[in-house]
This record gives structure tokens, C-alpha cells and sequence, in this order.
């Protein structure tokens, strides 16, 4: 007998990701060396200090038990202390601090835990596909916020209709933001969280990016805003940050009610973070922030040389200080698809197709710059001999 899966898992698209990395596996198994700036995986190993504190946690025999459901406190404590140190945003780490098994895990969660069936989620478009899947996956309704290049990319609440806003209960941002690499201001957060307080939506705001950030500009919190934790949950993630993907750990900040009901969720559904891996996730939240500082001037040195290329060669992107990210508009006559597929055939070279992020971002590509220098000298050499 055949399983196809449930309706649900049916009317699911490919997950982006996955099908790089099987076209990616399609070239080698031709002999192609290709590089990959499709993934915004980082290279660069997770720090020393970092990976000193996960192994002396191993060594307890205390923390190879079950974990707290709700995390260790001395982690919620120091993401607490993080949020205050970094944003200046007070919270309480008993009541507004969940751990999440990386912030994917609790971004997927979030909608089954907040929306019932039938309502409407206020999408952004193009975006990370999470956002979209989660609610599918909860029986709720996607809108879409398109994400425009002659509005910065920034989602514009005031044109959703009434009805469709009388209909939403929750809201997914994301500045900065993937994949555009677009940023916001707290003027924009402030306008956003009035609108969102008047018609009864929470805002999600996925922060996974925020420490990413080049010259003079820091990414915000949406909980700076006043008034925005009584309607507003933020995402954070130690990968990008500490380059700790696969250790998958980070922590949602913010209204206490909504932490809470995905809280009970998660009790129901995992067993929590190992408690090494909170510890390094402690360590990093603690002392890492020279870490970051060292990641982002890999990534701005990066950014420079894809920026300088794409001169080059003449095509239009996204000027941005923040991300690991470059948006491009592909030439005049080309799709996302059909330019990302010349590339690979004929550089070896895989990018990501903007489409792939929803239909507003069909006419881009997405370069990530997650390679080490020498693979994207060598990307960079392939993709100007053939354009």
C-alpha cells in the first residue's frame, strides 16, 4: 500500500533548501565542482570558548537527563540580560523568555499555537518559507504583505483590506530581512505596532538577523517600541550570530501570554534543549560579542567584493548594511528560475531563485555569502566569464 502523506503534507511545496541541495548533489554526481552561495549556512567554526563550555557541561552526568521544558533558567536569565544589554528592553525570564530548539522550531509552532482554523495570517512576500508552511500546516489562511523594492522592501500594514484584517490574528516580520537583506527603523516598528494594537493582531517579529549588521547601523528590536510586548513575540537565533546552525538553539522574547501557550504547546510536543548545548548558548550570549564583531567584518569584506562584481557586470541589487545576504535583479529577459539555472549549467555556480520565496520576489536572485573567501573568489571569476 502506497503513503502519500496527509492533505496537509500534500498541499506543502518542496522545501526551498532541500532542493538546492538535491540539485547541488544532481551536478556533483556529474563531476561539476560546484560552489554554493544558495545556503545561508556559515563556514566559519563555532568559537573555541563557545565549544570549551558545551564540553565541561557534557562531562556532568546531571545533564545527560531529560531537560527543563522550559529551558534552563540560568539561560533564560542570560537571554534576558542579552535582550537588556543589547536592546535595552527589560523582560522577565520566567515569563517572557522560551528557549526553542533553534527559532525555526518555534516560528513553525508559533501559528499552532495562536491562530485557530480558518483565520488569517498576514504573510510577507517574498519570505522566509517558514512563515507560509507553518500556517498551512495549522489550517489558517496566508495573506500576503508583498515586499516591493519601491517601498524598501518594507511590508505596508495600512493597504491590507478591513475585512482581512478584521479576519488576522497574527502577523509574521522579519528586519532584517531574508532574503531581501532590507532594513527597518523603529519609526516603521512604531507604525507597525499602532496599526497591529487597533485591529487585535500579534506581531511575530523574526530578529534571526539583527547582529548582522555593518558601518553605523544596529538593527532594532520591535519590543523597543512602547507598548509593543503587549502585542509582539521576537524571535532570536545564536546561528547566524555565533555560527551555531547546527546546534540549533535560540529564544523567543516578549508578550507573556503568547510564550506561554506556544510553551504548552512545546511541552506536548519535545523534551526541551540538551543542557550542554544551553550552556554554550550561555557562553555565547555572554562573552560573545567579539565573535560577532570578527563574523561581520568577514561578511562586510564579502558583501564588498560581490557588491564591486556585480558593477562590474552591471546588474541591479539591493544595497543593504545588514545580513549575509546580496539581493540581485536577474537581466532583462531572464526569470529567477531560468538565470539561476544558466548559472548553475554554465559557472557551477548555485544561487538561489527569488521565486522560491513567493511571487514577489519572482525577477531576483539571492547570493548568500556564507563560502569561505577563496570559493567566492573563485564563484565570483565563474559568474563574470559567463555574464
Amino acid at each position: 500500500m502506497a503513503y502519500s502523506g496527509s492533505r496537509r503534507v500534500q498541499n506543502l511545496p518542496p522545501y526551498l533548501f532541500a532542493r538546492i541541495d538535491r540539485l547541488i548533489e544532481e551536478k556533483k554526481a556529474q563531476g561539476v565542482d560546484v560552489i554554493s552561495l544558495g545556503i545561508g549556512d556559515p563556514v566559519e567554526p563555532t568559537p573555541d570558548h563557545i565549544i570549551e563550555a558545551h564540553i565541561e557541561a557534557l562531562r556532568d552526568p546531571e545533564n545527560h537527563r531529560y531537560p527543563s521544558y522550559t529551558g534552563l533558567r540560568a539561560f533564560r536569565v542570560a537571554a534576558a540580560r542579552w535582550m537588556e544589554q543589547r536592546f535595552g528592553v527589560s523582560l522577565d525570564p520566567d515569563r517572557e523568555i522560551l528557549p526553542l530548539i533553534g527559532s525555526k522550531e518555534g516560528i513553525a509552532h508559533t501559528p499552532w499555537a495562536l491562530v485557530n482554523e480558518g483565520e488569517v495570517v498576514l504573510v510577507p512576500n517574498p519570505a522566509y518559507p517558514v512563515y507560509e508552511t507553518a500556517t498551512l500546516l495549522a489550517g489558517a489562511e496566508p495573506y500576503h504583505l508583498p515586499l516591493l523594492e519601491e517601498n524598501a522592501f518594507l511590508a505596508d500594514v495600512r493597504a491590507v483590506p478591513t475585512d482581512i484584517a478584521r479576519r488576522a490574528t497574527l502577523m509574521f516580520l522579519n528586519y532584517p530581512n531574508n532574503p531581501t537583506s532590507a532594513t527597518a527603523d523603529l519609526a516603521y516598528f512604531s507604525e507597525v505596532v499602532e496599526w497591529a494594537r487597533e485591529n487585535g493582531i500579534l506581531i511575530a517579529h523574526d530578529n534571526a538577523y539583527s547582529e548582522i549588521t555593518f558601518g553605523s547601523y544596529a538593527a532594532p528590536s520591535i519590543l523597543e517600541v512602547e507598548g509593543a510586548r503587549d502585542i509582539a513575540i521576537e524571535f532570536h537565533s545564536l546561528s547566524k550570530s555565533y555560527n551555531m546552525t547546527g546546534w540549533r538553539i535560540g529564544f523567543v522574547a516578549g508578550n507573556a501570554d503568547a510564550i506561554d501557550a506556544l510553551g504548552r504547546l512545546k511541552t506536548n510536543i519535545d523534551s526541551g534543549i540538551f543542557n550542554p548545548i544551553q550552556y554554550a548558548g550561555i557562553e555565547a550570549l555572554e562573552r560573545g560579542a567579539a565573535d560577532i564583531a570578527a563574523m561581520v567584518r568577514i561578511y562586510e569584506r564579502r558583501r564588498e567584493r560581490v557588491w564591486a562584481f556585480l558593477d562590474r557586470v552591471g546588474l541591479q541589487y539591493w544595497k543593504s548594511d545588514a545580513t549575509i545576504y546580496v539581493w540581485v535583479r536577474v537581466p532583462d529577459g531572464e526569470t529567477s528560475e531560468s538565470f539561476t539555472s544558466y548559472l548553475l549549467e554554465r559557472a557551477g555556480v548555485v544561487v538561489s531563485p527569488g521565486s522560491a520565496y513567493g511571487h514577489h520576489g519572482e525577477g531576483y536572485i539571492r547570493i548568500s555569502l556564507t563560502v569561505p573567501d577563496s570559493r567566492l573568489e573563485e564563484a565570483v571569476s565563474r559568474l563574470e566569464s559567463v555574464l
